[in-house]
């Protein structure tokens, strides 16, 4: 009632006459530390939210025993009491006694005349039936619903909360928070179940077990079988799906030719068009995109494979002369949910469930900010998770500088960081198209053919650079997390290493320029995913840990960054997370990252601000060089006179 994300989603079901959904809504008038509504009603106003958005609504509000009542009070006395009743009061009258029930709520001469029949006892077992506690209301509301074509329903109950724990639990404020049950109210409940046991026996707690009501087991068994086996029952296909050919992800393994540049976002789109219009592949491609795929340059696909809607499109739109006009259709591929990131996510995991809930596995895309990703959805996503969804979760426009001039509000450094918390998610932060290409190659086959259970969270960017040729036997290293993408060139001077990932891997390149001037040798490696790095390597760590008469299991990164040379991790995210490998390094391990609030300037402004440009990079390193003594300081000092780097910076929280 009261959660924006919750709400929202009601129309879409409301506009597409989605009549297949019946949603009941548990009435109890409570929360966990008081009244939903204390002074208003909340089942009126969820009964305006529904039919507002379309909804047929059914309101199961009173039990059999007020039919009576109702047909008695011909002037519609009593209807008119319980409309102005607040739910504050309702909550507390409903279960007091009966002198107070007949005081308070029918506290007319016309309404006690319509009880004047009724004990103080009847009047207690009366506000005791509420809706929600007659099966015989239930099953014809529940009836109702199903049999209601064009819209969906509602069913609104109106329940007790406590019900049934006696009058220590019932609608009292404090139910949420009581845990256990004194001996008064284990009499009650004995009592009001019409079980056997002494007050002896109910010290000890005592379970009633299948074996005593064989009746009720069968009963139970024979409706199972009926409704089709045992629920919840999770059932995951062993349908062998056809893989998209080999030349859906090759576009850019010859990398871009002569001038050309291109983000890894126009990388993605080219990637998943091809994934599209595979034959066999390509119908189980689900883009999601809330309503910001122009900024992507993701509208080319809307008039080549259309955006869905049931009804298709009723009108022409405004750029219907052109080639990539906004087209809607019954049969259209693209979901576009509008500025909505919890309604998007709940498409995803209906697509990314799809594979157990519907038997047909479906390849969600789900394409956003990045910035309004798992900082606004992370619950969603953990819920994902839970659910063992299987996807693609794009946060484009990443980077704490890439995306310059949208100061706090979008300026994303930490999403990747957030990504890496999730367990079932494998984030990662590529720096080349075909770094991308392999990495949702490697995505598909585990999900879908492997059926891993995982998500793949993929930050892209919008920053144009020359794309490389894919080198020869980097797909291992591109998965596992890290590659060697250079070695350093031959000669006598020192070696560092860099490591970069995302678009600051132009900055390293450009730092590698600075540091030939200075005589330094650089080793070049691209971090495709420092989360996977960890997670290899804390899984080590335990083995070592367990089974210490063993040889010692090496992670990738410790194999791979086994010369203890001087290191520079630099990422257009939080220091954080290039330091999750920390632990496996050789060698002194600066770290360079983009912490603090997101600021408008231009991009190079910003790299220098947050200090992982090209000068800062080189300036780490020979501030390494000369903490292992391999050059001497006046170099560093040299070039930091040249780079014009500010040593000066004020506190992080201040920025």
């Amino acid at each position: 009632s009261d959660e924006p994300e919750s709400l929202s989603q009601l129309s879409l079901a409301g506009r597409e006459g989605l009549d297949n959904i019946v949603m009941t809504m548990n009435c109890n008038l409570q929360r966990l530390d008081g009244p939903v509504r204390g002074n208003s009603k909340i089942v009126q106003e969820l009964e305006g939210r529904f039919r507002g958005a379309g909804w047929n609504v059914i309101k199961v509000l009173w039990g059999s025993s007020w039919d009576d009542l109702f047909a008695r009070d011909t002037q519609g006395l009593l209807a008119q009491r319980l409309n102005e009743l607040v739910d504050g009061d309702e909550q507390r009258l409903m279960t007091a006694d009966g002198a107070t029930i007949r005081k308070e709520l029918f506290n007319s001469e016309g309404l006690s005349a319509v009880v004047a029949h009724l004990s103080d006892e009847d009047l207690e077992a009366l506000c005791a039936d509420v809706g929600g506690h007659d099966f015989t209301k239930l099953h014809a509301a529940y009836a109702q619903a199903t049999a209601h074509k064009g819209q969906p329903t509602a069913v609104l109950i109106r329940t007790i909360k406590g019900y049934g724990l006696g009058p220590a639990f019932a609608g009292r404020n404090t139910t949420h928070q009581k845990k256990k049950a004194d001996m008064e109210t284990m009499q009650f409940m004995r009592t009001d179940l019409g079980l056997s046991f002494t007050d002896k026996d109910l010290e000890s707690y005592p379970y009633v077990m299948p074996e005593d009501v064989p009746e009720l087991v069968a009963y139970a068994n024979q409706r199972r079988t009926a409704l089709g086996g045992p629920m919840p029952k999770r059932v995951v296909p062993s349908e062998n799906i056809v893989l998209p050919e080999a030349a859906a992800y090759a576009d850019f393994d010859e990398g871009t030719k002569g001038s050309m540049e291109v983000s890894t976002t126009m990388a993605f789109v080219r990637v998943l068009r091809s994934l599209m219009k595979d034959k066999t592949f390509g119908q189980r491609v689900v883009p999601i995109i809330p309503d910001e795929a122009r900024t992507f340059g993701m509208d080319p696909l809307f008039a080549e494979f259309g955006i869905y809607h049931p009804e298709g499109q009723l009108y022409k739109p405004v750029d219907h002369k052109v080639l990539m006009k906004y087209k809607e259709s019954e049969k259209g591929q693209l979901f576009e949910e509008g500025i909505n990131e919890a309604g998007a996510t709940s498409t995803f995991i209906a697509s990314a469930t799809s594979y157990s809930t519907h038997l047909y596995p479906t390849v969600p895309f789900y394409t956003f900010y990045s910035m309004f990703g798992f900082q606004r959805v992370a619950d969603l996503i953990w819920s994902a998770a839970d659910q063992r969804a299987r996807g693609f979760l794009m946060g484009a426009t990443s980077g704490r500088t890439t995306l310059n001039g949208e100061g706090l509000q979008h300026q994303d450094g930490h999403s990747l960081l957030m990504a890496h918390t999730n367990p079932a998610v494998r984030a990662w932060d590529p720096s080349f198209a075909y770094e991308l290409a392999t990495i949702i190659r490697h995505g598909i086959e585990e999900m879908y053919v492997d059926n891993k259970d995982v998500l793949h969270y993929i930050a892209i960017y919008n920053e144009n650079y020359p794309m490389p040729p894919k080198p020869k036997g980097v797909d291992e290293g591109i998965v596992k997390g890290m590659y060697l993408l250079r070695g350093a060139p031959k000669g006598d001077g020192p070696v560092v290493r860099l490591i970069g990932s995302g678009p600051i891997m132009v900055q390293v390149l450009d730092a590698v320029e600075k540091l030939e001037t200075y005589g330094v040798r650089c080793e070049i490696y691209s971090a495709t995913s420092y989360g996977e790095l960890r997670r290899e390597g804390l899984a080590c760590d335990r083995h070592n840990r367990l089974h210490p008469t063993e040889d010692l299991q090496k992670p990738w990164v410790e194999t791979l960054l086994s010369e203890p040379l001087p290191t520079i991790a630099v990422s257009d995210n939080m220091a954080a997370v290039p330091d999750m490998i920390r632990q496996w390094v050789s060698g002194p391990y600066t770290v360079l990252g983009t912490d603090g609030f997101g600021r408008s300037d231009t991009r190079e402004a910003l790299r220098r601000f947050f200090e992982i440009d090209g000068a800062a990079i080189a300036l780490a390193s020979l501030s390494a060089l000369v903490r292992t003594g391999s050059i001497d300081a006046k170099v560093y000092q040299k070039a930091e006179k040249n780079f014009a780097v500010s040593t000066g910076r004020d506190d992080i929280a201040s920025l």
